[in-house]
């Protein structure tokens, strides 16, 4: 077998497997300290209860623990560590070839990975020890913010990027400009982190992305990157096996912010870097991701101009639970929705 399949595949499911073997020990701990909401419920963004999310999901958020995404970062992390130890130890063996942590290719989507998870995770510390909803949205943002242009700076001015790809027409020149343009794709990516609503729904949608990208990475020869897609995917599925209805945990913060930010990260990395159009396949293989902001954006601007809520209640996923859609039904056909637009990304990926 091609070692390139290998190093993707063999990483992914150790993943998998180191993430359905450390749940029970994170579950252990997170009903032991009743890692969840003191009181349930949210605010809308006018200062007004919000009443349609309160009916639909306020109880919830008082018995399901939180911090569930530590099983997605800690299976990822464990299995970069295990295997670049490993590769190190026996540098003429297998384990060299399955080492996938590069310099070149994977050192700043994994340090994004780790800041982020650790972020989200005093976030979520905050929100379970304090009645109220975690740290406030504008220094959340505020913090993604100067991390993104930290970031942004370093592919221009360190690994030269100042172009973005354009599907079937080369690339377009941005200069500097390439610094706001990733400010403001982590932001976005960042409040798309709201699709962990619905039990399961989250976990469906973000592995359909990652084992796109993981494609995509494959079809511009960047190896490394495409096993850590993979190896996200991996664990991201252990995540998803706990958090099927009924869920026994939320991913929340510390999970979707590390997934969205390492996300970001990876659509640049698949861009002009690796002669691809990384960030304009993202509108189609996180078209779910790209709904959910949309929904959001549409839903506080019409009320404002009409002072009608467009949506019974936004992002639009739970708009569908709040018409009258089963939660599972909701869930099933993002994950088909995704899945198609993974598919059709990577045809486009290969083919532009």
């Amino acid at each position: 077998m091609d070692i390139s399949i290998i190093k993707i595949l063999i990483p992914a499911v150790l993943a998998f497997v180191i993430g359905i073997g450390i749940t029970p020990l994170i579950t252990h701990y997170l009903y032991k300290y009743k890692v969840w909401k003191k009181e349930g419920g949210k605010t809308a963004m006018n200062g007004m209860i919000a009443t349609e999310f309160n009916r639909l999901k306020g109880d919830g958020e008082t018995k399901t623990p939180r911090m569930g995404g530590i099983v997605i970062w800690g299976s990822v992390l464990l299995t970069v560590l295990l295997l670049a130890v490993l590769g190190e130890m026996f540098k003429n063996s297998i384990f060299a070839e399955l080492d996938f942590f590069s310099r070149s290719q994977t050192w700043i989507p994994i340090s994004t990975m780790i800041l982020g998870a650790a972020l989200g995770f005093l976030n979520d510390f905050y929100d379970v020890t304090h009645r109220r909803d975690g740290v406030s949205i504008r220094v959340r943002l505020l913090l993604i913010s100067i991390l993104a242009g930290s970031i942004g700076w370093w592919f221009y001015a360190k690994l030269g990027v100042d172009t973005v790809g354009i599907p079937f027409d080369g690339t377009l020149f941005v200069g500097w400009l390439i610094i706001p343009i990733f400010i403001i794709l982590a932001n976005a990516l960042y409040a798309s982190g709201v699709i962990d609503g619905i039990d399961g729904l989250s976990g469906g949608v973000f592995a359909s992305i990652f084992i796109s990208y993981a494609g995509v990475a494959v079809i511009q020869s960047q190896l490394d990157i495409a096993a850590l897609c993979a190896t996200i995917a991996g664990g991201i599925l252990a995540f998803l096996w706990f958090n099927i209805p009924p869920a026994r945990f939320w991913m929340t913060e510390t999970g979707s912010m590390a997934l969205t930010l390492t996300l970001a990260v990876i659509v640049f990395m698949t861009d002009s870097l690796g002669d691809g159009n990384g960030i304009a396949l993202l509108f189609i293989i996180g078209l779910p991701l790209v709904a959910t902001v949309i929904s959001n954006i549409v839903q506080v601007i019409y009320r404002k101009v009409t002072g009608k809520k467009l949506l019974r209640i936004a992002p639009l996923h739970h708009h569908f639970e709040a018409i009258g859609w089963p939660s599972y039904k909701v869930t099933m056909r993002y994950w088909i929705i995704s899945i198609f637009c993974a598919i059709f990304g990577i045809i486009i990926a290969a083919i532009a």
